[in-house]
């Protein structure tokens, strides 16, 4: 046993692990050589590189248990730019012996069993260099387990704390030890970074790492010796690499790598010496940020003295910018911001002062004082305010992008809270609203990390919420709402919980947008406490005593806080028993767009809405425009991990028929991030009234009394709230509410009043013509930092690695503008008098904008840069310079301006990519290297070009036609060039107007990488220049001026004539129009196109009989050969679509089922629609092929062919007439339509024969010596009553010029468009016709535009390749069919087809391909009846194009309905009621404030059938009844006069006529449209201004067709028959004719109340007899009781109704609906 046990023992202590953590001993100094390298490049080295190589001598020495000194000696930085390995490292000795003086002195650090602690270095040491000593000594960090040799752990270094790998191979034969180690730099605990300008972007925490664009790893290896008195560390290497790939692509990553190594060279004996100055701890071994985020990443700049530096660059860049150096404006305008950042207060105001009278300069400098975002900066901005030193416009630019800059801390915010009360600031409403909102911002940017924020930094949000409550003021109550909701704090909820009735009672009576102010405000505190918000928007939206867009804005809340399966599912099921159809369809449209995402950090919430929608039937789905809805189009790309979302949330009130709320936000996504770009929101109410008659005395009216009586009769009836005028609208950028106005009527005035005195508009007009008399002139620049975003991690070796980016954007225009007015204006104006006068121009308008753009990748700090630098920029420049005349009352426009004189640059974007290395001692000579070798790219000829373009990138090949693939070649003005390390490309185009004496040129130059890896990257990084250039042309003589005149009227003919004849203006003015007229035909050389149409007319059908017509395509080169019109018509006719060869029975491409990409998902869907697919035996392929049903009465309509079999019918025309100016435009089609078409266009007629021209237009050229040159056109109109006609010419003033353009359009019986448009000579070298036409496609009506041509220029077949090669690729990404199929080749074809109100299908035909889609939904359904054959209609009076207008608007009024027992409210729900006799029931009315009218009704005692009429409007009474089978009328209790019409002469009309075999009452400006009355039937039509303003029986024209029956007091009753007496128009039961009263009644029935003796009575009354008569006929009820104990004192005495009682049951009772009253009691 003794043995075993010392055998074990022996084993144990052979198998402990010899310690490896590296020792170093006292008294020795261990000498290493030290070498670091970081190089920055693409995967393909042969493109340009960038790197640092820093090379020292390292000494380490250990001076107590735990404490080391480390001294680095002798270092030797060296920089590399150009390609590797021709261009090697170059030493920069200066900058070498500045890092060796902060070096001079040792580092202590603590170092204790391989692991580095605190760090210690002189007080004075610049962050960089101690940076630097960290970079060393994380190579010493080593985590060693005794009992492991593979192992994991969080290990700190110098990137932080982050998960690291250890694998240790001991050599213990030679004591020799190799570890490893290595860290996945995206999984860090606690990670070194700093990200700069991205606090609006929302990281998402839980999606997966793969996806990160930005990744990293290190490696280290060591290598150790040990013996018995320890481990020695003898050399380590370490290697990093960073791949950053922007778009998420493999091969698309540019790469940072950095190395290092240390190996040991010796030791020596004396060991360092204590150092001479006194250490300060710098922290651990974790990264610190400091100096170089003062260096922004721009050209590096040494900063000496900032405020001499601001003074000489703020005079450089107004210098630059006047010399229209924009370029080096901007780059100086950087400068200023990052040298703002460092000067003091006083530098600040010193260059104030010294600029402050200079107007050029004060742009500059408040921007860069804006941007720079500092405290001193930040507070100079305030006490040039408070000191009034800054005008109102200034403010109102310089606050929001200060407070938009600002870096929040204590110190800023302190700053910022004296903004909110500080006077100048208070005066001024906007500059206040500003001031709140950038607040609420800040103090969101501070807290953005902190678990909770310092109340006092809410205080005075809350304060201001307070007192705005506590005054009444809606106002501030909505601006304290969207500053705390800019804030986002979860501290703000209980004040945000006081603006909402659903917790505070109070707030019942706050207007209705302070609650949707309230809601929305929950949405950024949603953030960071999303489980509270979505508890309480829950119970908004819950709560239906709410307005319903209060609801719906809940809605959008709640779903923003991504609710689970279970949250989700309890809402869906609401929706069942949801009241309001608003809400219910708003819920379902948005669950329903959110089912259909793909965007994966919203897949949990899609994949629950996908499943809650299931729970809901079809019902919410066919609901019409009518109801909200949300709206959304997205897409994203899971290979480059980006996307973006547009929703539009359309909340529709009961009162409108259009969106009262609109809601429209983008928001993108990135890399497992999301940013809100823009959102904007709109709302309105009340803006009917502005478009309706004013100043109508309604309440002077009987009208308006007579109901104010009958409400107290109605019981519990209550006028809708007033509804002032309002339009309301907010932006948010970057989810940052910045601004938003409140227009209501009172503000309106208050604007007219602060500009002219006055609240009327005339003065106001008078004014601004004044304003423009004095004329304008001025300078204005704004620049501003578009951008500034950086992100910087560390690298191994100590230096910063950043990712940064800005930009800078000027905007700059020159206006000198005078105005003189003829006659001048006077005392007494009225603006009918701008008719009469004549006004003269001058102006000279120079508009230019510049926008620059800096991103860079690698080592930057404020000693030197190191990496890939990328520019961009965009200029507009332009000068508008000219003199015009106008002649109001002789209709006359004369514009001058001087021609081109030099070449302009009007507008640029240039873009290129450099390998940079700067260094702060040598800042003037920086190394910039080419992405790419040096080469030259071929040049390129500046010739005219009229055609060709570059190869178009086909979505795939197979889909092009052969025409095209065949015929397309590289033009001659294109360049193409490829080596192996670049693609070189360069066009230009340039159109020359000899006439004007100028030529435009488009120019394209490009050479990139994208033919080693075709990656965006690799796009990216490329020279590219695309520019517009306006140029001078060499003319025979020099031209003075250009001149535009037009002409209008009937002065017209004699303009052109007087142009002509060299301005012999009396000749064309005395001459009669006979002469007139022929001169004119004369001039525009109309004889020559008519002769020259007739010839080719007779050719063509000469032609026609004798050959087959050959085709050129439209995108077919002249030199291709022909396809045969035979052959194209047979195909295109044919049932299967097969062709003679293999090449053409090709698949059809279809995306079966779903909608790809952009396509937009709608909460309004057609409903279920039926699918099917077949596959056929023919030769050709159908199984991908689908047609789809509509909606379901509509499906045994459908025809068997598939839809792109199926032909075009279009409706049978009497009397085509004779008709458009053109030539017959041969055909290939052989439909009856194209015949038609082809006949129609081939007649020529010329309108001027008949009517003068109405429109004269000269553009010429005016020389000095020569006569002018340019062009002329004329306008012809002819309008009949079914016809509508226009013609254009134009042609050139010079006479021997035969070059002319002819445009005509018709309409023809509103049931066809037909147009053309020729140009070249005698308008006969190309020809364009187009036709609209409505007809029948299947059974369903349909409407066809076709596009025929015979030949065009090259310009339009190269525009037609490139759109054809898109066109398979979009139409496979929106989900659409596809088919290779011969069509006419001279031909394109678009067909709609109604198949259903909701959907339609498509049907595109072009020469070789077909593409097409069945049952797309509409977002308005169309009021037709699609099942109606359009044969079946009467040609004479279906009028497509004027009756779709009619039909729309006609279907936005509310209709009612009553005919014998059945009523059609407004809303469309149809019940039967049958009126008790003799009793007035309240059918329709005016419920608002203005009670403008009042239908009455009521059924006749003679017959069932009939019905009598009472209205009521302004002062009139008008009673419609039936005696003797005759229609009686009175009016105003007088019987009206038989010879009708009859017209009211108050200030609203009313009119009743004869119509039928009934009565007629218009009276539109009381919302009544019409009322028809026949006795058996009545009718009313309202304006769809009266939606949510009307009551009765006919509803309230709400749509909300749940809640129908609402009483007058609004308890919704339970049936149709208790809805009808609810409305019944009590009368005195001794002289009115109805005997039937309201009365409480106490239940006939015994109920259980919780098992106690209970009386219950109705909650509402119920008709009885009134008192003394009995009940002859009754009928059963439903209706609701309220129950109390049997010993309760509750009665019905004295009691009218209990509506505000609960309701316990519901019991069924009778109530009379007939009465005798033999026995009744009346005074005599």
């Amino acid at each position: 046993m003794k043995g075993l046990i010392l055998t074990l023992v022996l084993a144990l202590v052979e198998g402990q692990k010899q310690d490896l953590e590296p020792v170093f001993h006292m008294g020795k100094t261990y000498l290493y050589s030290y070498e670091s390298i970081i190089m920055h490049g693409l995967p393909d080295r042969s493109m340009a590189t960038a790197g640092l190589r820093l090379a020292s001598k390292v000494e380490i020495s250990r001076v107590s248990l735990s404490e080391h000194l480390l001294q680095i000696r002798s270092p030797k930085l060296e920089e590399h730019n150009g390609f590797w390995p021709t261009d090697s490292f170059t030493p920069s000795s200066r900058l070498s012996e500045t890092i060796a003086a902060c070096l001079s002195q040792p580092f202590k650090f603590e170092y204790t069993e391989g692991r580095v602690g605190s760090i210690f270095a002189p007080e004075d040491c610049p962050v960089l260099c101690t940076n630097l000593a960290r970079g060393v000594l994380n190579m010493l960090q080593i985590t060693i387990k005794k009992t492991q040799n593979v192992y994991e752990l969080q290990e700190a270094g110098i990137e932080g704390i982050c998960q690291t790998r250890y694998v240790i191979q001991d050599d213990s034969t030679n004591k020799r030890a190799t570890v490893s180690k290595s860290k996945d730099l995206t999984d860090c605990q606690d990670k070194a970074v700093r990200s700069l300008g991205l606090a609006y972007v929302r990281p998402c925490p839980t999606c997966a790492l793969k996806a990160r664009n930005i990744k990293g790893t290190v490696t280290f290896t060591y290598k150790i010796r040990y013996d018995d008195s320890g481990a020695t560390l003898t050399s380590a290497m370490s290697d990093q690499v960073y791949q950053i790939s922007p778009f998420n692509e493999p091969n698309g990553a540019a790469v940072v790598e950095a190395r290092q190594e240390l190996s040991l060279v010796g030791t020596k004996r004396p060991p360092l010496s204590e150092p001479t100055v006194q250490l300060q701890k710098q922290g651990s071994l974790r990264y610190h940020f400091s100096g170089e985020l003062l260096q922004m990443p721009i050209p590096l700049l040494r900063i000496k003295n900032p405020d001499l530096q601001l003074t000489e660059t703020l005079r450089q860049l107004v210098q630059n910018n006047e010399k229209g150096a924009t370029k080096e404006a901007s780059a100086k305008f950087l400068q200023m911001i990052q040298l703002f950042r460092v000067a003091t207060l006083e530098q600040i105001e010193s260059l104030w002062l010294h600029f402050v009278n200079e107007l050029p300069y004060r742009p500059w400098f408040l921007s860069a004082i804006c941007a720079a975002g500092a405290t001193d900066t930040f507070r100079f901005l305030k006490q040039k305010i408070h000191d009034n030193k800054l005008n109102i416009w200034e403010a109102a630019v310089t606050l929001p992008l200060a407070f938009h800059f600002v870096t929040p801390n204590k110190k800023t915010l302190e700053i910022a809270s004296s903004f909110l009360t500080c006077p100048q600031i208070q005066k001024v409403l906007m500059h206040r609203m500003i001031v709140y909102l950038g607040y609420g911002s800040m103090v969101n940017k501070y807290c953005a990390h902190a678990l909770l924020c310092p109340n006092e930094l809410l205080q005075p949000l809350h304060d201001l919420a307070t007192e705005a409550t506590s005054k009444g003021d809606a106002k501030d109550m909505s601006l304290a709402l969207k500053a705390m909701g800019n804030a986002g704090e979860p501290a703000s909820i209980k004040r945000i919980l006081k603006f909402l009735p659903t917790f505070s009672a109070a707030a019942a009576s706050l207007p209705n947008r302070i609650h949707v102010d309230a809601v929305l405000a929950f949405r950024k505190i949603a953030r960071k406490d999303p489980a509270k918000v979505r508890e309480l928007t829950l119970q908004v939206f819950m709560d239906s005593t709410l307005a319903p867009n209060v609801r719906m804005v809940a809605c959008v809340v709640l779903f923003e806080t991504k609710p689970a399966l279970p949250t989700v599912t309890a809402l869906a099921t609401s929706l069942l028993t949801e009241p309001s159809l608003q809400v219910a369809s708003f819920a379902y449209s948005h669950m329903k767009i959110l089912a259909a995402g793909r965007i994966p950090q919203l897949h949990k919430l899609s994949a629950a809405c996908n499943i809650a929608i299931k729970l809901l039937g079809p019902r919410l789905d066919r609901l019409s425009y009518r109801y909200s809805k949300a709206i959304q189009i997205s897409d994203y790309s899971f290979q480059y991990q980006a996307g973006a979302i547009w929703r539009v949330y359309l909340m529709n009130s009961p009162s409108t028929m259009f969106p009262s709320d609109i809601i429209t936000k983008v928001r993108g996504y990135y890399a497992n991030t999301a940013m809100d770009i823009i959102e904007v929101a709109f709302r309105s109410q009340g803006l009917t009234k502005l478009i309706r008659k004013q100043n109508i005395p309604f309440a002077e009216y009987d009208t308006y009394k007579t109901l104010k009586e009958l409400g107290k009769s109605l019981l519990g009836w209550k006028e809708l709230p007033p509804e002032d005028p309002l339009v309301s609208a907010y932006i948010k950028v970057l989810g940052q509410e910045i601004a938003f106005v409140d227009i209501d009527k009172d503000a309106i005035q208050q604007m007219m009043m602060s500009l002219t005195g006055s609240s009327d508009w005339q003065p106001v007009v008078k004014k601004v013509v004044e304003e423009v008399q004095r004329g304008i002139s001025g300078r204005w620049t704004l620049p501003v930092l578009v951008a500034e975003m950086r992100h910087i991690v560390p690298t191994i070796a100590g230096l910063p690695l950043e990712l940064g980016l800005c930009g800078a954007a000027v905007a700059q225009a020159a206006a000198d503008v005078d105005v003189k007015v003829s006659p001048p204006v006077s005392d007494n104006f009225k603006p009918s008098q701008l008719w009469e006068t004549k006004m003269d121009i001058h102006a000279d308008i120079r508009p230019k904008a510049y926008f620059h753009m800096i991103a860079m990748m690698g080592i930057n700090t404020q000693y030197f840069q190191s990496g890939f630098e990328y520019h961009a920029e965009f200029s507009a420049n332009t000068t508008m310079k000219f003199d015009a005349r106008i002649n109001m009352q002789e209709k006359n426009l004369k514009i001058e301006t001087l021609p081109c004189h030099q070449e302009v640059e009007l507008a640029a974007a240039r873009s290129e990519v450099y390998a940079i290395s700067r260094n702060m001692e040598e800042v003037d000579s920086e190394k910039k290297s080419p992405i790419f070798p040096k080469g030259e790219i071929p040049s390129i000829s500046d010739r005219e070009s009229t055609g060709g373009s570059s190869k178009p990138r086909s979505w795939k090949q197979s889909s092009m036609p052969n025409v095209i693939s065949k015929g397309y070649q590289q033009g001659p003005e294109e360049t193409h060039h490829n080596n192996a390390r670049r693609r070189f490309y360069a066009r230009r185009f340039c159109k020359k107007f000899e006439s004007l004496g100028c030529s435009t040129c488009l120019s394209f130059k490009s050479q990139n990488s994208a033919s080693l890896r075709n990656t965006y990257l690799h796009e990216l990084y490329e020279e590219f220049e695309a520019k517009i250039i306006l140029k001078p042309v060499r003319t025979d003589a020099d031209i003075d001026k250009i001149q535009l005149e037009v002409q209008a009227g009937p002065k017209a003919a004699s303009k052109i004539i007087e142009v002509s004849s060299s301005g012999s203006k009396e000749e064309g003015e005395a001459a009669p129009y006979e002469d007139i007229q022929a001169k004119l035909k004369k001039i525009l050389g109309i004889e020559e196109v008519l002769m020259a149409a007739n010839k080719t007319r007779r050719r063509t059908k000469r032609i026609n009989r004798e050959y087959k017509t050959e085709d050129t395509g439209l995108w077919a080169e002249p030199s291709i050969p022909h396809l045969s019109s035979s052959s194209s018509s047979s195909a295109a006719s044919s049932a299967d679509g097969r062709e003679p060869g293999d090449h053409h029975r090709k698949d059809e491409r279809r995306q079966s089922g779903k909608k790809r990409g952009s396509r937009s998902s709608s909460g309004s869907s057609a409903g279920s629609t039926a699918c099917s697919s077949s596959s056929s035996s023919s030769q050709e392929n159908h199984s991908g092929d689908r047609h789809c049903s509509g909606d379901r009465e509509y499906s045994n309509q459908q025809a068997n062919p598939p839809v792109y079999q199926l032909l075009f019918k279009p409706v049978d025309e009497q009397d085509t007439g004779g008709e458009i100016l053109n030539i017959s435009i041969s055909s290939s089609s052989s439909s009856a339509s194209d015949e038609d078409f082809s006949r129609v266009m081939s007649q020529p007629e010329f309108l001027g024969d008949r009517k003068p021209p109405i429109l004269a237009a000269v553009l010429r050229a005016i020389y000095r010596n020569k006569q002018p040159t340019g062009l002329q056109l004329v306008l012809y109109t002819d309008t009949q009553p079914k016809r509508w006609r226009i013609q254009m010419f134009g042609s050139s003033i010079t006479g021997p010029s035969r070059w002319k353009l002819c445009a005509d359009a018709s309409v023809i019986n509103y049931r066809k468009v037909s147009g053309s448009l020729k140009w070249g000579k005698n308008c006969q070298d190309y020809q364009i016709a187009t036709q609209i036409a409505t007809g029948q496609f299947a059974a369903y009506p349909a409407m066809q535009m076709k596009l025929e041509w015979l030949k065009v220029p090259s310009i339009i077949r190269t525009t037609a390749r490139w759109f054809y090669s898109l066109l398979p690729g979009a139409a496979y990404l929106l989900g659409f069919s596809q088919r290779q199929q011969l069509s006419p080749s001279h031909q394109t074809t678009l067909v709609m087809a109604l198949t259903s109100p909701r959907t339609c299908d498509v049907v595109f035909k072009l020469p070789e391909l077909t593409v097409y889609d069945t049952a797309i939904s509409l977002p308005l359904p169309v009021p037709s009846h699609p099942g109606t054959a359009i044969s079946a209609l009467p040609s004479s009076g279906w009028k497509v194009f004027s009756q779709a207008t009619l039909s729309l608007i006609e279907s936005l009024k509310g209709h009612c309905t009553v005919f014998q027992n059945k009523i059609t409210t407004f809303n469309g729900v149809v019940f039967n009621y049958s009126m008790p006799v003799n009793c007035y029931h309240v059918l329709v009315q005016d419920c608002s404030p203005e009670l403008k009218f009042l239908v009455m009704v009521k059924r006749l005692e003679e017959s069932a059938d009939l019905t009598a009429v009472n209205v009521r409007l302004a002062s009139h009474e008008i009673d419609m009844s039936v005696s003797n089978g005759l229609i009686q009328l009175k009016i105003n209790g007088v019987q009206a006069p038989k010879d009708l019409p009859y017209t009211s002469n108050t200030a609203a009309s009313m009119r009743i006529s004869s119509e039928k075999k009934g009565l007629t009452l218009k009276a539109p400006d009381y919302g009544i449209d019409k009322i028809y009355y026949d006795g058996h039937k009545l009718e009313i039509q309202v304006a769809f201004w009266m939606a949510g303003k009307t009551c009765g029986i006919c509803g309230k024209y709400d749509a909300e067709t749940e809640r129908e029956y609402q009483t007058p007091s609004g308890y919704l009753a339970k049936d149709a028959v208790s809805f009808g007496h609810s409305w019944i128009v009590s009368e005195d039961p001794c002289t009115g004719a109805c005997k039937l009263q309201h009365k409480l009644v106490k239940s006939e029935k015994p109920l259980s109340f919780e098992k106690a003796a209970e009386k219950c009575f109705s909650v509402e009354p119920v008709l009885r007899c009134a008192k003394g008569c009995s009940a002859t006929q009754t009928v059963s009820v439903s209706v609701g009781f309220h129950c109390v104990p049997a010993d309760s004192a509750l009665s019905l005495d004295g009691q009218l109704r209990l509506d505000q009682k609960i309701e316990d049951v519901v019991s069924s009772v009778s109530a009379h609906t007939a009465c005798s009253c033999q026995q009744q009691a009346c005074p005599d």
